[in-house]
């Protein structure tokens, strides 16, 4: 789905994926791979450069050389876009950071001599700088760019493009009256469960009020997973809208959310509340998982009233929020378009 909004500010050249990342990745594995085996071979060289007496149990010593070994294989795919399988580097630099901490430990308590320490130097502290900065290159282009809002024009052609499962265009339902346009967390988010629970209990509400509840959601259009989602909680049969690009999010200025936002403390408690005492629960991630969510009141493509999320935890008071816009719709569009 195309249309002329913007969807956010250009990424900042420092933050955008740099040769050498994949380059430092390759000989990350590389390394792994020949320390390994070299490990799995030889398993008594180290101890003999250190001085130190063969272990006892030197297969003990060739399954870490193993372990070395496939964390070698890992960053060989990841060379391939480091910044997509950040996950491995993110466990790889935190097994370096806690590599020298236990070596610190050991040594200063007599159980392992000094010279052994030289294996720190190539195994672990080489790699705290380049991998440390492809995970804030992560952290940037994943978190901290924001969604720039496309104007009133701009919307409202993006309106138009966008049809509901029925056909019917997002710029019809706003221009016959009120639209309550709902964009959802992915539909495995305990949150996201609770706003569709909050909006089918006040679908009647809306209803009486002349306004038309319309859902975005960010899978295809033919996943099946959404029909099952909404079926869930009676929804299945009020408008919707598939945005699996997150141009329509963008236009209405919703951003990935931020560390704080997604996993702070208030996203925490309210998510044990939600998901654990009140039975929302938590399924598999089904859109973006890092997406915010928000509310708006739509009239004739332009914005009446919104509530942009501050937290993933935030539960809107969506009859709070259309009662902001007092209006006589033109015409009541019933609950099922189709």
């Amino acid at each position: 789905m195309s249309g002329h909004a913007k969807i956010a500010s250009p990424q900042p050249t420092k933050w955008r994926a740099k040769p050498w990342m994949g380059a430092v990745m390759l000989a990350a594995a590389a390394y792994n791979i020949l320390w390994g085996i070299g490990i799995i071979i030889w398993p008594n060289a180290l101890f003999s450069l250190a001085g130190m007496a063969a272990p006892m149990y030197p297969w003990l010593w060739q399954c870490i050389g193993m372990f070395v070994l496939v964390w070698g294989i890992g960053y060989l795919v990841t060379a391939f876009d480091p910044l997509r399988y950040w996950p491995v580097v993110l466990v790889g630099l935190l097994g370096k950071v806690f590599g020298p901490i236990g070596f610190v430990y050991a040594a200063v308590s007599g159980q392992i001599p000094l010279a052994f320490g030289w294996t720190i130097i190539t195994n672990d502290l080489i790699w705290w700088v380049p991998f440390a900065f492809i995970l804030a290159t992560v952290y940037h282009r994943q978190f901290l760019v924001t969604a720039e809002s496309a104007t009133t024009a701009e919307r409202r052609d993006l309106l138009a493009t966008y049809r509901t499962q029925c056909g019917e265009r997002l710029s019809t339902l706003s221009n016959h009256g009120p639209v309550l346009l709902v964009f959802l967390r992915h539909f495995g988010c305990t949150f996201c469960r609770e706003a569709l629970t909050d909006i089918s209990e006040r679908r009647d509400d809306l209803r009486d009020r002349g306004v038309t509840p319309v859902l975005v959601h960010m899978l295809e259009p033919d996943d099946d997973a959404v029909v099952t989602e909404l079926t869930k909680y009676a929804l299945d049969d009020i408008p919707r809208i598939a945005d699996p690009s997150k141009a329509l999010y963008g236009a209405f200025g919703l951003n990935r959310g931020s560390f704080r936002q997604l996993f702070g403390w208030k996203a925490l408690t309210r998510g044990f509340r939600a998901g654990v005492v009140d039975g929302h629960g938590v399924g598999m991630e089904l859109g973006d998982g890092f997406q915010m969510p928000g509310v708006f009141v739509v009239v004739d493509g332009e914005i009446k009233a919104s509530y942009r999320h501050d937290s993933a935890a935030d539960r809107p008071d969506y009859l709070a929020l259309v009662d902001k816009y007092q209006t006589t719709p033109l015409e009541t569009i019933a609950s099922s378009p189709c």
